[in-house]
């Protein structure tokens, strides 16, 4: 629905613009979805995929069904174990739990592997139509063309019925006008409209090397989160060595402690 609502308004806006230009507007419009099902490389690369999508699934619901027979074992035996060893399962059964849904998001998440290497299944079809459109639009003259099958809908347009930097610079001004109070901010503003384009771009070529500091500010911030993480990881890994020597521990426990009640027996008998 909002793909078709998009285009309507899409082709009534041109119809009104060549109305009042007086010129005719060319259109065309392609199918993604058509190209990409008739593509063998994308398809058998989507198969491979597939697959893939398959083994994690089926990766996931072991660690869940483990995380199950984990409670099944506990609550049959809780009867028989003191309260820290009872503690101690409890933890082990929260960690593998939180270790499972931490596989599902990394997987399936909104940002996990599946999304990821869907976009990049189809990112390489996609730069290749949108390299294609191009030079069909130009050897055709076309001023517009839409993908029917997608969410924005336009996917090429001429750059002479690009009015967005006008637009950008009457919204800002609108804005300004109704936040004014004194007389010198009406006076700056004023100063403002009267720049041109090229003024205005080199203003934001300077706004924009303060947004750069801003970025090598946040990606010295994010080398040290990446730190941290590094961190936090080798503590994980030292916990679940941890955990491995203390169930290794408690095997040998339980093995020493059932030789005992064999040898036991066998003096009695």
């Amino acid at each position: 629905m909002k793909k078709r609502v998009f285009t309507i308004f899409a082709i009534a806006a041109l119809s009104l613009y060549t109305a009042s230009a007086q010129k005719s507007i060319r259109l065309g419009y392609i199918d993604m979805e058509y190209i990409l099902e008739n593509v063998p490389e994308y398809q058998e690369a989507s198969r491979q995929l597939e697959n893939r999508v398959q083994e994690w699934k089926v990766e996931a619901e072991a660690k869940l069904r483990e995380v199950e027979d984990m409670k099944t074992r506990l609550d049959n035996e809780r009867a028989l174990l003191t309260k820290e060893l009872i503690e101690e399962r409890e933890g082990e059964i929260a960690y593998m739990e939180q270790q499972a849904r931490e596989y599902q998001q990394k997987r399936f998440g909104p940002n996990g592997d599946y999304m990821i290497q869907k976009k990049q299944l189809v990112r390489p079809i996609q730069d290749q139509v949108f390299t294609a459109v191009q030079q069909i639009a130009e050897n055709r003259n076309l001023d517009f063309v839409f993908d029917r099958t997608a969410d924005i809908g336009m996917i090429y347009a001429d750059k002479q019925y690009d009015v967005s930097e006008t637009v950008l610079r009457t919204i800002k001004r609108t804005a300004n006008r109704e936040q004014l109070e004194t007389k010198d901010e009406i006076e700056e503003l004023e100063r403002a409209e009267d720049r041109t384009v090229e003024q205005d771009a080199e203003i934001t070529k300077r706004e924009e090397l303060v947004e750069q500091r801003q970025s090598e500010r946040e990606a010295y911030i994010e080398e040290k989160k990446r730190e941290r993480d590094s961190l936090r990881a080798a503590r994980q890994k030292e916990f679940e060595e941890r955990r491995a020597r203390i169930l290794a521990e408690r095997e040998r426990k339980k093995d020493s402690i059932l030789k005992a009640r064999e040898k036991k027996n066998d003096t009695i008998n």
